[in-house]
């Protein structure tokens, strides 16, 4: 597994998604109000749309989401499965904090 390095921890907002590109992927990295990290795929698969980074963060049941912007599909941010549509999902990828600077792992 080889880690790219996206941008330090502190230039995540809290409840906000950033995208990077990692490779050939775009993956949006989110930073809960606890301060847990999340990286997905930026796709929307609803809209088609590479919009997820810009989607609201919240939680359902206590589980980490992201909705899309497009048409508010709520996904979890620890599985990528859709809330509203299971059949859905979104890849989600490793992410870690090295010295400061977050780390993404794609496949």
């Amino acid at each position: 597994m080889s880690w790219t390095p996206v941008c330090a921890y502190t230039d995540l907002l809290p409840e906000r998604g950033a995208c990077a590109l990692v490779g050939t992927h775009q993956v949006a990295v989110f930073r809960t109000f606890d301060g847990n990290l999340y990286a997905t795929g930026n796709r929307d698969p609803y809209s088609g749309a590479y919009v997820l980074s810009r989607g609201i963060v919240g939680t359902r049941n206590g589980e980490p989401t992201v909705a899309s912007p497009m048409h508010k599909q709520v996904f979890s941010l620890v599985t990528g499965a859709c809330l509203d549509d299971p059949t859905t999902v979104i890849p989600t990828f490793p992410i870690r904090i090295t010295s400061g600077t977050v780390e993404v792992s794609v496949p």
